[in-house]
């Protein structure tokens, strides 16, 4: 009986850290395309980060970008810039506005907007080659956005 208020509170807390993650378009972004809000009310997790990060299943970050830190992941990337010591010259905010959307911060660029429902031209339907029937899903949570910032914050050469 003892462990029924601290395991409620665990619950609360819980709920109020999922209930707090920001919707993809309420996201507030600066002139310069950065997120100054976290998304979510827990702290991202650089370990999360950099599986999500290096793993293609989950954000397949890796297929674009480099990393020299990570030369045990395969395959990395050529067409987005080298990401070595990207946490010593972007901020939280800008890492974040980037990863969100980062037409928002780099107009043309052909790196996927993580975070967005809303405002494209023909969403398809997965890899069908069918028009979306169903309400669009972001491709990353909130938490995973959170989670890969914190990564990439550690990276400062």
């Amino acid at each position: 009986m003892k462990l029924a208020g601290p395991i409620l509170v665990g619950l609360c807390a819980a709920s109020a850290t999922f209930a707090a993650s920001t919707a993809p378009d309420d996201v507030i972004f600066g002139a310069y395309g950065e997120a100054e809000t976290p998304l979510t009310g827990a702290a991202g997790d650089a370990v999360k980060g950099q599986r999500i990060f290096s793993e293609k299943s989950l954000g397949n970050c890796v297929s674009c970008h480099q990393l020299t830190s990570l030369p045990d992941v395969p395959f990395q990337g050529e067409v987005g810039p080298v990401l070595d010591g990207v946490g010593s010259y972007r901020t939280p905010a800008e890492l974040r506005g980037i990863l969100v959307n980062a037409k928002m911060t780099f107009d043309g660029t052909v790196m996927p907007a993580f975070y967005k429902t809303s405002g494209f031209i023909r969403p398809g339907d997965g890899y069908t080659g069918k028009a979306a029937q169903e309400p669009i899903q972001p491709i990353l949570s909130a938490q995973d956005i959170e989670d890969v910032v914190a990564f990439l914050g550690t990276l400062t050469d």
